[in-house]
Protein backbone atom coordinates (compact mmCIF):
# COMPACT_ATOMS: atom_id res chain seq x y z
CA UNK A 1 0.00 0.00 0.00
CA UNK A 2 1.29 3.45 -0.97
CA UNK A 3 0.15 6.40 1.11
CA UNK A 4 0.70 10.14 0.87
CA UNK A 5 0.76 12.36 3.96
CA UNK A 6 1.59 16.08 3.63
CA UNK A 7 4.72 17.49 5.21
CA UNK A 8 3.28 20.98 4.76
CA UNK A 9 3.31 23.23 7.86
CA UNK A 10 -0.50 23.33 8.02
CA UNK A 11 -0.68 19.52 8.05
CA UNK A 12 2.06 19.37 10.68
CA UNK A 13 0.17 21.85 12.84
CA UNK A 14 -2.85 19.53 12.63
CA UNK A 15 -0.89 16.44 13.70
CA UNK A 16 0.69 15.01 10.55
CA UNK A 17 3.92 13.86 12.23
CA UNK A 18 2.33 11.70 14.98
CA UNK A 19 -0.02 10.39 12.31
CA UNK A 20 2.85 9.22 10.09
CA UNK A 21 4.45 7.49 13.07
CA UNK A 22 1.15 5.79 13.93
CA UNK A 23 0.67 4.56 10.34
CA UNK A 24 4.18 3.10 10.26
CA UNK A 25 3.70 1.45 13.66
CA UNK A 26 0.34 -0.05 12.66
CA UNK A 27 1.80 -1.46 9.45
CA UNK A 28 4.67 -3.03 11.40
CA UNK A 29 2.27 -4.66 13.88
CA UNK A 30 0.25 -6.15 11.03
CA UNK A 31 3.31 -7.16 9.03
CA UNK A 32 2.08 -5.15 6.06
CA UNK A 33 4.45 -3.54 3.59
CA UNK A 34 3.66 0.11 2.99
CA UNK A 35 5.31 3.15 1.41
CA UNK A 36 4.69 6.57 2.94
CA UNK A 37 5.37 9.52 0.64
CA UNK A 38 5.43 13.09 1.95
CA UNK A 39 3.76 15.53 -0.40
CA UNK A 40 2.68 19.15 -0.12
CA UNK A 41 -0.80 20.18 0.93
CA UNK A 42 -3.70 20.13 -1.53
CA UNK A 43 -4.87 23.32 0.13
CA UNK A 44 -8.04 21.92 1.76
CA UNK A 45 -6.97 22.94 5.25
CA UNK A 46 -10.14 21.77 7.01
CA UNK A 47 -9.24 18.20 5.94
CA UNK A 48 -5.67 18.24 7.25
CA UNK A 49 -3.97 15.97 7.89
CA UNK A 50 -5.25 14.52 4.63
CA UNK A 51 -4.07 10.97 3.98
CA UNK A 52 -4.21 9.71 0.40
CA UNK A 53 -4.06 6.03 -0.56
CA UNK A 54 -3.13 5.07 -4.11
CA UNK A 55 -5.63 2.84 -5.88
CA UNK A 56 -6.15 1.76 -9.47
CA UNK A 57 -8.84 4.43 -9.80
CA UNK A 58 -6.65 7.18 -8.36
CA UNK A 59 -5.72 8.58 -4.97
CA UNK A 60 -8.44 8.19 -2.36
CA UNK A 61 -8.53 10.69 0.50
CA UNK A 62 -9.15 10.26 4.22
CA UNK A 63 -9.41 13.26 6.51
CA UNK A 64 -9.08 14.98 8.75
CA UNK A 65 -7.18 12.00 10.15
CA UNK A 66 -6.15 11.41 13.73
CA UNK A 67 -3.99 8.73 15.30
CA UNK A 68 -7.17 7.01 16.51
CA UNK A 69 -8.37 6.69 12.89
CA UNK A 70 -5.32 4.71 11.75
CA UNK A 71 -6.34 1.09 12.55
CA UNK A 72 -9.53 1.40 10.49
CA UNK A 73 -7.40 2.50 7.53
CA UNK A 74 -5.93 -1.03 7.45
CA UNK A 75 -9.15 -2.87 8.33
CA UNK A 76 -11.60 -1.71 5.66
CA UNK A 77 -10.59 1.52 3.89
CA UNK A 78 -13.76 1.69 1.79
CA UNK A 79 -15.91 1.91 4.93
CA UNK A 80 -13.59 4.19 6.86
CA UNK A 81 -15.58 6.97 8.59
CA UNK A 82 -13.15 9.57 7.24
CA UNK A 83 -13.21 8.28 3.63
CA UNK A 84 -13.65 11.11 1.11
CA UNK A 85 -13.49 9.28 -2.21
CA UNK A 86 -11.15 10.33 -5.00
CA UNK A 87 -9.31 13.46 -3.91
CA UNK A 88 -9.61 15.16 -7.29
CA UNK A 89 -13.40 14.67 -7.16
CA UNK A 90 -13.83 16.57 -3.88
CA UNK A 91 -16.00 19.56 -4.94
CA UNK A 92 -13.66 22.22 -3.46
CA UNK A 93 -10.75 20.76 -5.43
CA UNK A 94 -12.61 19.82 -8.61
CA UNK A 95 -13.94 23.35 -9.16
CA UNK A 96 -10.45 24.84 -9.35
CA UNK A 97 -8.33 25.78 -12.34
CA UNK A 98 -4.90 24.76 -11.12
CA UNK A 99 -2.03 26.12 -13.17
CA UNK A 100 0.48 27.52 -10.67
CA UNK A 101 -0.45 24.90 -8.05
CA UNK A 102 -0.97 22.01 -10.46
CA UNK A 103 1.73 19.85 -8.83
CA UNK A 104 1.13 20.81 -5.19
CA UNK A 105 -0.02 17.74 -3.30
CA UNK A 106 0.67 15.45 -6.26
CA UNK A 107 4.43 15.06 -5.97
CA UNK A 108 7.13 14.80 -3.35
CA UNK A 109 8.47 18.37 -3.12
CA UNK A 110 12.17 17.48 -3.32
CA UNK A 111 11.97 14.82 -6.03
CA UNK A 112 13.57 16.07 -9.24
CA UNK A 113 12.33 12.99 -11.09
CA UNK A 114 8.71 13.53 -10.05
CA UNK A 115 8.93 17.23 -10.86
CA UNK A 116 10.18 16.53 -14.36
CA UNK A 117 7.61 13.77 -14.92
CA UNK A 118 4.88 16.27 -14.05
CA UNK A 119 6.06 18.77 -16.68
CA UNK A 120 8.84 20.45 -14.77
CA UNK A 121 11.66 22.27 -16.63
CA UNK A 122 9.64 22.32 -19.87
CA UNK A 123 9.14 26.07 -19.61
CA UNK A 124 12.81 26.71 -18.84
CA UNK A 125 14.03 24.64 -21.78
CA UNK A 126 11.70 26.48 -24.13
CA UNK A 127 12.85 29.81 -22.73
CA UNK A 128 16.57 28.98 -23.08
CA UNK A 129 15.96 28.22 -26.75
CA UNK A 130 14.51 31.71 -27.25
CA UNK A 131 16.08 35.16 -27.35
CA UNK A 132 15.64 37.05 -24.05
CA UNK A 133 13.45 39.70 -25.70
CA UNK A 134 11.16 36.97 -27.05
CA UNK A 135 10.71 35.55 -23.55
CA UNK A 136 9.78 39.00 -22.27
CA UNK A 137 7.25 39.36 -25.09
CA UNK A 138 5.69 36.00 -24.21
CA UNK A 139 5.25 37.09 -20.59
CA UNK A 140 3.83 40.43 -21.75
CA UNK A 141 1.36 38.66 -24.06
CA UNK A 142 0.17 36.49 -21.17
CA UNK A 143 -1.12 39.52 -19.28
CA UNK A 144 0.61 38.34 -16.10
CA UNK A 145 0.57 40.99 -13.40
CA UNK A 146 2.19 41.16 -9.99
CA UNK A 147 0.44 38.89 -7.52
CA UNK A 148 1.88 40.59 -4.46
CA UNK A 149 -0.20 43.73 -4.25
CA UNK A 150 -0.16 46.48 -6.86
CA UNK A 151 -0.79 44.25 -9.88
CA UNK A 152 1.91 45.89 -12.02
CA UNK A 153 2.35 44.19 -15.43
CA UNK A 154 5.21 41.70 -15.15
CA UNK A 155 6.27 42.03 -18.79
CA UNK A 156 6.78 45.80 -18.50
CA UNK A 157 8.96 45.36 -15.42
CA UNK A 158 11.05 42.69 -17.12
CA UNK A 159 11.45 44.76 -20.29
CA UNK A 160 12.73 47.71 -18.25
CA UNK A 161 15.43 45.55 -16.65
CA UNK A 162 16.30 43.87 -19.96
CA UNK A 163 16.88 47.24 -21.64
CA UNK A 164 18.91 48.63 -18.73
CA UNK A 165 22.66 48.55 -19.35
CA UNK A 166 24.62 47.26 -16.37
CA UNK A 167 27.40 44.75 -15.63
CA UNK A 168 25.20 42.95 -13.10
CA UNK A 169 21.46 42.39 -12.78
CA UNK A 170 19.41 40.56 -10.15
CA UNK A 171 16.15 38.67 -9.71
CA UNK A 172 14.62 39.00 -6.24
CA UNK A 173 11.64 36.91 -5.13
CA UNK A 174 9.51 38.36 -2.35
CA UNK A 175 8.36 35.63 0.06
CA UNK A 176 7.85 37.97 3.02
CA UNK A 177 4.27 36.75 3.27
CA UNK A 178 3.16 38.79 6.26
CA UNK A 179 -0.48 39.45 5.33
CA UNK A 180 -3.10 37.87 7.55
CA UNK A 181 -5.01 35.17 5.70
CA UNK A 182 -2.17 34.59 3.21
CA UNK A 183 -0.30 31.31 2.92
CA UNK A 184 0.04 30.57 -0.81
CA UNK A 185 3.77 31.38 -0.94
CA UNK A 186 4.50 29.01 1.93
CA UNK A 187 2.28 26.33 0.47
CA UNK A 188 3.98 26.44 -2.93
CA UNK A 189 7.53 26.30 -1.55
CA UNK A 190 6.66 23.43 0.78
CA UNK A 191 4.85 21.58 -2.01
CA UNK A 192 6.62 22.48 -5.28
CA UNK A 193 9.86 24.45 -4.70
CA UNK A 194 11.39 23.63 -8.10
CA UNK A 195 8.56 25.59 -9.72
CA UNK A 196 9.90 28.78 -8.15
CA UNK A 197 13.48 27.91 -9.10
CA UNK A 198 12.39 27.36 -12.69
CA UNK A 199 10.46 30.62 -12.80
CA UNK A 200 13.39 32.61 -11.44
CA UNK A 201 15.83 30.98 -13.87
CA UNK A 202 13.52 31.91 -16.76
CA UNK A 203 13.36 35.49 -15.46
CA UNK A 204 17.15 35.58 -15.21
CA UNK A 205 17.55 34.47 -18.83
CA UNK A 206 14.89 36.96 -19.96
CA UNK A 207 16.54 40.05 -18.49
CA UNK A 208 20.21 39.04 -18.37
CA UNK A 209 20.44 38.45 -14.62
CA UNK A 210 22.83 35.83 -13.29
CA UNK A 211 22.03 35.99 -9.57
CA UNK A 212 18.77 35.55 -7.69
CA UNK A 213 17.72 35.97 -4.09
CA UNK A 214 14.67 34.46 -2.38
CA UNK A 215 13.67 36.53 0.63
CA UNK A 216 11.72 34.35 3.09
CA UNK A 217 10.23 35.50 6.38
CA UNK A 218 11.81 33.96 9.47
CA UNK A 219 8.42 32.68 10.62
CA UNK A 220 8.63 30.06 7.82
CA UNK A 221 11.39 27.67 8.98
CA UNK A 222 10.06 24.76 6.90
CA UNK A 223 10.08 26.99 3.81
CA UNK A 224 13.68 27.99 4.41
CA UNK A 225 14.77 24.38 4.87
CA UNK A 226 12.91 23.05 1.82
CA UNK A 227 14.00 25.92 -0.42
CA UNK A 228 17.68 25.60 0.47
CA UNK A 229 17.55 21.85 -0.11
CA UNK A 230 15.80 22.32 -3.46
CA UNK A 231 18.43 24.83 -4.61
CA UNK A 232 21.21 22.42 -3.62
CA UNK A 233 19.56 19.60 -5.57
CA UNK A 234 19.10 21.79 -8.65
CA UNK A 235 22.73 22.87 -8.45
CA UNK A 236 23.98 19.30 -8.11
CA UNK A 237 21.92 18.26 -11.13
CA UNK A 238 23.48 21.09 -13.16
CA UNK A 239 20.12 22.71 -13.88
CA UNK A 240 21.08 26.16 -12.63
CA UNK A 241 24.45 26.04 -14.37
CA UNK A 242 22.65 25.20 -17.61
CA UNK A 243 20.66 28.41 -17.20
CA UNK A 244 23.71 30.43 -16.11
CA UNK A 245 21.93 31.37 -12.92
CA UNK A 246 22.72 31.19 -9.18
CA UNK A 247 20.27 31.33 -6.29
CA UNK A 248 20.50 32.15 -2.61
CA UNK A 249 17.97 32.27 0.24
CA UNK A 250 17.92 35.27 2.55
CA UNK A 251 15.86 35.17 5.75
CA UNK A 252 14.01 38.20 7.09
CA UNK A 253 13.77 39.15 10.75
CA UNK A 254 10.03 39.51 11.17
CA UNK A 255 9.46 43.10 9.99
CA UNK A 256 6.18 43.43 8.06
CA UNK A 257 7.47 46.47 6.18
CA UNK A 258 10.10 44.29 4.48
CA UNK A 259 7.30 43.00 2.30
CA UNK A 260 7.64 46.37 0.52
CA UNK A 261 10.15 45.88 -2.26
CA UNK A 262 12.68 48.60 -1.40
CA UNK A 263 12.66 47.80 2.33
CA UNK A 264 13.29 44.19 1.35
CA UNK A 265 16.24 45.21 -0.83
CA UNK A 266 17.72 47.14 2.09
CA UNK A 267 17.30 44.07 4.30
CA UNK A 268 19.04 41.80 1.77
CA UNK A 269 21.92 44.28 1.64
CA UNK A 270 22.27 44.02 5.42
CA UNK A 271 20.72 47.39 6.15
CA UNK A 272 17.75 48.35 8.29
CA UNK A 273 14.49 47.51 6.53
CA UNK A 274 13.25 51.00 5.69
CA UNK A 275 11.48 52.21 2.58
CA UNK A 276 13.48 53.92 -0.16
CA UNK A 277 12.04 56.95 -1.97
CA UNK A 278 11.23 56.42 -5.67
CA UNK A 279 12.70 57.26 -8.12
CA UNK A 280 15.01 55.58 -8.77
CA UNK A 281 12.94 52.48 -9.46
CA UNK A 282 14.40 49.10 -8.45
CA UNK A 283 14.22 48.06 -12.11
CA UNK A 284 16.94 50.64 -12.77
CA UNK A 285 18.73 50.97 -9.42
CA UNK A 286 17.71 48.11 -7.17
CA UNK A 287 19.78 45.59 -5.23
CA UNK A 288 23.30 46.92 -4.60
CA UNK A 289 22.46 49.73 -7.03
CA UNK A 290 21.96 47.43 -10.03
CA UNK A 291 18.86 46.80 -12.21
CA UNK A 292 16.63 44.34 -10.38
CA UNK A 293 13.45 42.43 -11.10
CA UNK A 294 11.45 42.25 -7.86
CA UNK A 295 8.49 39.90 -8.13
CA UNK A 296 6.23 38.11 -5.70
CA UNK A 297 6.56 34.32 -5.55
CA UNK A 298 3.15 33.81 -7.16
CA UNK A 299 4.17 35.90 -10.17
CA UNK A 300 7.41 33.99 -10.70
CA UNK A 301 5.76 30.61 -10.06
CA UNK A 302 3.26 31.32 -12.85
CA UNK A 303 6.05 31.80 -15.39
CA UNK A 304 6.93 28.11 -16.05
CA UNK A 305 3.34 27.31 -17.06
CA UNK A 306 3.21 30.36 -19.31
CA UNK A 307 6.44 29.45 -21.08
CA UNK A 308 5.43 25.80 -21.42
CA UNK A 309 1.95 26.51 -22.83
CA UNK A 310 2.26 29.99 -24.30
CA UNK A 311 1.23 33.47 -23.28
CA UNK A 312 -2.02 33.34 -25.21
CA UNK A 313 -3.09 30.16 -23.40
CA UNK A 314 -2.63 31.93 -20.06
CA UNK A 315 -4.36 35.05 -21.34
CA UNK A 316 -7.54 33.12 -22.01
CA UNK A 317 -8.22 32.89 -18.28
CA UNK A 318 -9.53 35.91 -16.39
CA UNK A 319 -11.47 39.09 -17.11
CA UNK A 320 -10.67 42.63 -18.28
CA UNK A 321 -7.02 43.47 -17.48
CA UNK A 322 -6.80 40.77 -14.82
CA UNK A 323 -5.58 37.73 -16.74
CA UNK A 324 -4.68 34.21 -15.77
CA UNK A 325 -5.46 32.53 -12.47
CA UNK A 326 -5.35 33.80 -8.93
CA UNK A 327 -4.65 31.61 -5.87
CA UNK A 328 -7.29 32.77 -3.38
CA UNK A 329 -6.54 32.02 0.26
CA UNK A 330 -9.54 31.90 2.58
CA UNK A 331 -9.34 31.83 6.36
CA UNK A 332 -10.97 33.22 9.48
CA UNK A 333 -14.48 32.16 10.46
CA UNK A 334 -15.13 30.00 7.39
CA UNK A 335 -16.46 26.48 6.97
CA UNK A 336 -14.10 25.30 4.23
CA UNK A 337 -10.91 27.32 4.45
CA UNK A 338 -7.90 26.86 2.23
CA UNK A 339 -6.37 27.70 -1.13
CA UNK A 340 -8.60 27.91 -4.19
CA UNK A 341 -6.92 28.65 -7.53
CA UNK A 342 -9.22 29.87 -10.26
CA UNK A 343 -9.38 32.36 -13.11
CA UNK A 344 -9.94 36.01 -12.27
CA UNK A 345 -13.65 36.83 -12.39
CA UNK A 346 -15.10 34.63 -9.66
CA UNK A 347 -17.26 36.79 -7.40
CA UNK A 348 -16.62 37.36 -3.72
CA UNK A 349 -19.94 35.77 -2.78
CA UNK A 350 -19.46 32.75 -5.03
CA UNK A 351 -16.13 32.09 -3.34
CA UNK A 352 -17.07 32.73 0.29
CA UNK A 353 -20.55 31.16 0.24
CA UNK A 354 -20.66 28.89 -2.82
CA UNK A 355 -17.18 27.38 -2.55
CA UNK A 356 -16.23 27.85 1.09
CA UNK A 357 -19.67 27.27 2.63
CA UNK A 358 -20.02 30.51 4.57
CA UNK A 359 -18.99 30.79 8.19
CA UNK A 360 -17.82 27.94 10.40
CA UNK A 361 -20.04 29.27 13.19
CA UNK A 362 -23.14 29.02 11.02
CA UNK A 363 -23.94 32.68 11.65
CA UNK A 364 -24.36 35.14 8.75
CA UNK A 365 -21.27 36.59 7.11
CA UNK A 366 -20.80 40.17 8.25
CA UNK A 367 -17.54 41.19 6.60
CA UNK A 368 -14.75 39.77 4.48
CA UNK A 369 -11.39 41.49 4.59
CA UNK A 370 -9.56 41.06 1.29
CA UNK A 371 -5.88 41.82 0.77
CA UNK A 372 -4.38 41.39 4.22
CA UNK A 373 -4.50 43.56 7.35
CA UNK A 374 -4.52 46.71 5.21
CA UNK A 375 -7.32 45.54 2.92
CA UNK A 376 -10.86 46.84 2.98
CA UNK A 377 -13.75 45.13 4.75
CA UNK A 378 -16.44 44.09 2.29
CA UNK A 379 -20.08 43.58 3.36
CA UNK A 380 -22.54 41.17 1.78
CA UNK A 381 -23.58 44.01 -0.53
CA UNK A 382 -20.22 43.49 -2.30
CA UNK A 383 -20.74 39.77 -2.86
CA UNK A 384 -21.38 40.34 -6.59
CA UNK A 385 -17.93 41.94 -6.94
CA UNK A 386 -15.69 39.89 -9.29
CA UNK A 387 -12.05 39.37 -8.40
CA UNK A 388 -10.39 41.90 -10.67
CA UNK A 389 -7.77 44.52 -9.77
CA UNK A 390 -9.66 47.47 -11.24
CA UNK A 391 -13.11 46.45 -9.99
CA UNK A 392 -11.89 45.97 -6.42
CA UNK A 393 -10.10 49.32 -6.57
CA UNK A 394 -13.32 50.90 -7.79
CA UNK A 395 -15.03 49.72 -4.60
CA UNK A 396 -12.35 51.19 -2.36
CA UNK A 397 -10.56 47.88 -1.89
CA UNK A 398 -7.65 45.88 -3.22
CA UNK A 399 -7.02 42.30 -4.28
CA UNK A 400 -3.46 42.40 -2.95
CA UNK A 401 -2.01 38.98 -2.23
CA UNK A 402 -5.58 37.59 -2.37
CA UNK A 403 -5.83 36.57 1.26
CA UNK A 404 -9.37 36.66 2.67
CA UNK A 405 -10.44 36.66 6.30
CA UNK A 406 -14.14 35.98 6.96
CA UNK A 407 -16.04 37.41 9.96
CA UNK A 408 -19.55 36.58 11.13
CA UNK A 409 -22.15 39.00 12.53
CA UNK A 410 -20.65 38.90 16.03
CA UNK A 411 -17.54 40.81 14.88
CA UNK A 412 -16.95 44.29 16.31
CA UNK A 413 -15.84 46.35 13.31
CA UNK A 414 -14.63 49.26 15.42
CA UNK A 415 -12.19 46.98 17.21
CA UNK A 416 -11.10 45.40 13.92
CA UNK A 417 -10.47 48.86 12.46
CA UNK A 418 -8.49 49.78 15.55
CA UNK A 419 -6.38 46.64 15.14
CA UNK A 420 -5.49 47.66 11.57
CA UNK A 421 -4.39 51.11 12.70
CA UNK A 422 -2.45 49.72 15.66
CA UNK A 423 -0.80 47.17 13.36
CA UNK A 424 0.52 50.02 11.22
CA UNK A 425 1.74 51.88 14.31
CA UNK A 426 3.70 48.83 15.45
CA UNK A 427 5.09 47.86 12.05
CA UNK A 428 5.92 51.29 10.61
CA UNK A 429 9.57 51.61 9.58
CA UNK A 430 9.49 55.28 10.61
CA UNK A 431 10.50 56.76 7.26
CA UNK A 432 7.22 58.61 6.56
CA UNK A 433 5.68 61.07 9.02
CA UNK A 434 2.07 60.22 8.04
CA UNK A 435 2.70 56.55 8.78
CA UNK A 436 4.98 56.93 11.80
CA UNK A 437 2.89 59.53 13.62
CA UNK A 438 -0.45 59.21 11.85
CA UNK A 439 -0.99 55.60 12.87
CA UNK A 440 -0.38 56.38 16.55
CA UNK A 441 -2.77 59.34 16.41
CA UNK A 442 -5.22 57.12 14.53
CA UNK A 443 -5.36 54.60 17.38
CA UNK A 444 -5.95 57.42 19.85
CA UNK A 445 -8.70 58.89 17.66
CA UNK A 446 -10.46 55.54 17.31
CA UNK A 447 -10.37 55.18 21.08
CA UNK A 448 -12.04 58.59 21.37
CA UNK A 449 -14.73 57.47 18.91
CA UNK A 450 -15.26 54.28 20.93
CA UNK A 451 -15.73 56.45 24.01
CA UNK A 452 -18.47 58.42 22.20
CA UNK A 453 -16.53 61.53 21.19
CA UNK A 454 -18.28 62.70 18.00
CA UNK A 455 -15.69 65.44 17.39
CA UNK A 456 -13.08 62.75 16.71
CA UNK A 457 -14.82 61.44 13.56
CA UNK A 458 -13.86 64.29 11.18
CA UNK A 459 -10.34 64.20 12.59
CA UNK A 460 -10.10 60.51 11.64
CA UNK A 461 -11.27 61.28 8.08
CA UNK A 462 -8.59 63.94 7.67
CA UNK A 463 -5.96 61.68 9.19
CA UNK A 464 -6.83 58.81 6.82
CA UNK A 465 -6.61 61.09 3.79
CA UNK A 466 -3.20 62.30 4.91
CA UNK A 467 -1.94 58.75 5.34
CA UNK A 468 -3.30 57.67 1.95
CA UNK A 469 -1.52 60.33 -0.01
CA UNK A 470 1.49 61.09 2.17
CA UNK A 471 3.12 57.69 2.69
CA UNK A 472 5.87 56.20 0.54
CA UNK A 473 4.69 52.60 0.84
CA UNK A 474 1.55 50.53 1.13
CA UNK A 475 1.79 50.22 4.92
CA UNK A 476 0.80 53.83 5.55
CA UNK A 477 -1.04 54.31 2.26
CA UNK A 478 -3.42 51.39 2.66
CA UNK A 479 -4.01 51.49 6.43
CA UNK A 480 -7.01 53.83 5.97
CA UNK A 481 -8.75 51.22 3.77
CA UNK A 482 -9.93 48.93 6.59
CA UNK A 483 -10.74 51.90 8.83
CA UNK A 484 -12.78 53.84 6.28
CA UNK A 485 -14.53 50.76 4.88
CA UNK A 486 -15.50 49.64 8.39
CA UNK A 487 -17.06 53.02 9.16
CA UNK A 488 -18.78 53.27 5.76
CA UNK A 489 -20.29 49.78 5.67
CA UNK A 490 -20.85 49.10 9.37
CA UNK A 491 -21.88 52.41 11.01
CA UNK A 492 -23.85 50.47 13.63
CA UNK A 493 -20.51 49.54 15.22
CA UNK A 494 -19.49 53.22 15.30
CA UNK A 495 -22.28 55.02 17.19
CA UNK A 496 -20.87 58.48 16.49
CA UNK A 497 -20.68 57.67 12.76
CA UNK A 498 -24.31 56.52 12.76
CA UNK A 499 -25.41 59.67 14.61
CA UNK A 500 -23.45 61.87 12.18
CA UNK A 501 -25.14 60.19 9.23
CA UNK A 502 -28.56 60.66 10.77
Amino acid sequence: MKLWVPSDAAAKACGAEPLVAAIAAQAAVRGQQIEICRNGSRGMVWLEPLVEVETEAGRVGFGPMTVADVPALFDDPERHPKALGLVEEIPFFKRQTRLTFARCGQIEPLSLDQYQAAGGWEGLRKALAMAPASVVEEITASGLRGRGGAGFPTGIKWRTVLEAEAPQKYIVCNVDEGDSGSFADRMLIEGDPFCLIEGMAIAGHAVGATQGYIYIRSEYPDCVRVMRKAIALAETAGLLAEAGFALEVRVGAGAYVCGEETAMLNSIEGKRGTVRPKPPLPALEGLFGHPTVVNNLLSLAAVPWIMAHGGQAYQRFGIDRSRGTIPLQVGGNVKYGGLFETGFGITLGELVVGVCGGTASGRPVKAVQVGGPLGAYHPQADFDLPFCYELFAGQGGLVGHAGLVVHDDSADMLQLARFAMEFCAVESCGTCTPCRIGAVRGVETLDRIAAGDATALPLLDDLCDTMKYGSLCALGGFTPYPVQSAIRHFPQDFPVAREAAE
